[in-house]
């Protein structure tokens, strides 16, 4: 059984920066994050492969976010900088043992319980 538990949201100022992380049990191989702001669908945000050679963005977040990983600790990590209120979210990291990095909800099996962001102007 796989579980992912998510953690490092807060609030902070426009331009700043966060750290979100993801811890993992159990065996996986492709992770990602999405976001759902209050009335919207939940997006994708960035994803990378097991290796984390590759890695995907959104257009949004390009340049700002930085995804990454720690197998040996089972845990990827979302590093955002030049943060805008625009990136007001509750964020989730969701894990497929699947090996296609997607974009779609429905491309992942795991989830965590989310962690709230909030950029204020």
């Amino acid at each position: 059984q796989v579980q992912l538990v998510a953690s490092g949201g807060g609030m902070v100022q426009a331009g700043g920066s966060l750290r979100l992380s993801c811890a993992a049990s159990g065996r996986i191989f492709t992770m990602g994050w999405f976001r759902q702001a209050p009335g919207k669908e939940r997006d994708f945000v960035a994803a990378l492969t097991w290796s984390g050679s590759s890695t995907y963005y959104a257009d949004s977040v390009k340049g700002r976010f930085t995804i990454s990983r720690d197998n040996a600790k089972n845990t990827m990590y979302l590093q955002m900088n030049s943060l805008k209120p625009e990136d007001t979210a509750v964020y989730y990291c969701a894990a497929t043992t699947g090996w296609i990095a997607g974009t779609r909800t429905g491309d992942y099996d795991y989830w965590g319980q989310g962690t709230q962001v909030t950029v204020s102007s």
